[in-house]
């Protein structure tokens, strides 16, 4: 993943998650401009500031990298749903999917 990939990925998923930059740098223990020097392009956080963004967004690293998923939690959140769901209800859920891909 390329730098400009990485600060629009981290600028898609906080804005997933409703939040401004300020109060996700504040809410990770950083000063109030840390998010948006990441997302300015201005700087990288340590390896371990990146884990507690991710743990932050509710997105594991392998979730923060996968620029497929354009909102991992809530894909998450339906994937546990559907787990619990009858057969004839997942049939319905998958044909529900496919019709709005469409």
């Amino acid at each position: 993943m390329e730098k400009g990939d990485f600060c629009w990925r981290l600028t898609q998923l906080r804005l997933n998650k409703g939040v401004s930059a300020r109060d996700m740098s504040l809410s990770i223990g950083q000063s109030p401009n840390y998010i948006n020097g990441i997302e300015s392009g201005q700087s990288y956080p340590s390896m371990q500031n990146f884990f507690y963004i991710c743990e932050y967004l509710g997105v594991t690293p392998q979730e923060f990298f996968d620029v497929g998923s354009t909102n991992p939690t809530k894909a998450n959140e339906l994937l546990r749903i559907a787990k619990t769901l009858p057969n004839d209800q997942l049939d319905h859920l998958i044909a529900i999917a496919k019709a709005m891909k469409h």
